[in-house]
């Protein structure tokens, strides 16, 4: 009896879920894939040999990338990321002028809705502020490893913006704000200009 032995190459999927695919360029589904070669005998997989390590492969358009691809954001991730940034941004700097500024806390919502939060208002000011400070910086640092050069700048102009809603800024206010630059990862010349061009634009 002649025996057909050969090599197969098996994958089974071991995880699922959103990630952003580098080919199609947007979020997708994706299948985590680990592979592993076996011997086989009439093509049936018998002996387990080698593992092939694993790949992502994503289910619309079945290229397959490394799965450090799944530490890109999706776009839905960035999102939320940016949101919550602000909102960090916006307790912060109400909280080092007057939190309770009918003016600045308008501005906050504003801004925060505009940022993907739709459900943000008075409520959800009041809980930001009672959050500590370690949390908002840490959301503040997420938001600005997402950003570029251009859309920090724009950032924090509209953090700037909603503490001149409540008048001119204070000392503790400008500390606040060049201390939010340096979380977004700007430099303090750079935060410099900025503030000082958006207090220009408000007069």
């Amino acid at each position: 009896m002649l025996l057909v032995f050969g090599l197969t190459a098996v994958f089974r999927t071991v995880s699922e879920g959103t990630f952003h695919c580098p080919q199609c360029g947007g979020d997708r589904a994706y299948r985590r894939r680990a592979g592993r070669r076996w011997l086989s005998v009439f093509f049936v997989p018998l002996v387990p040999l080698w593992r092939l390590g694993q790949s992502v492969e994503c289910r619309t358009c079945r290229a397959r990338f490394p799965v450090s691809a799944l530490r890109t954001p999706t776009a839905q991730r960035m999102a939320e990321t940016l949101a919550a940034g602000m909102r960090a941004a916006a307790a912060l700097v109400l909280r080092a002028g007057d939190p309770g500024n009918a003016a600045a806390r308008a501005r906050a919502v504003e801004t925060v809705t505009g940022y993907g939060e739709p459900e943000y208002d008075g409520e959800a000011i009041d809980a930001d502020l009672a959050l500590r400070r370690t949390f908002l910086e840490r959301e503040v640092v997420g938001a600005g490893a997402q950003l570029a050069v251009e859309a920090k700048e724009w950032f924090l102009a509209q953090v700037v913006r909603i503490g001149l809603a409540g008048g001119p800024l204070g000392e503790a206010q400008r500390r606040e704000l060049h201390g939010i630059a340096d979380l977004l990862g700007m430099s303090p010349a750079y935060a410099l200009g900025v503030i000082v061009t958006t207090e220009g634009a408000a007069r």
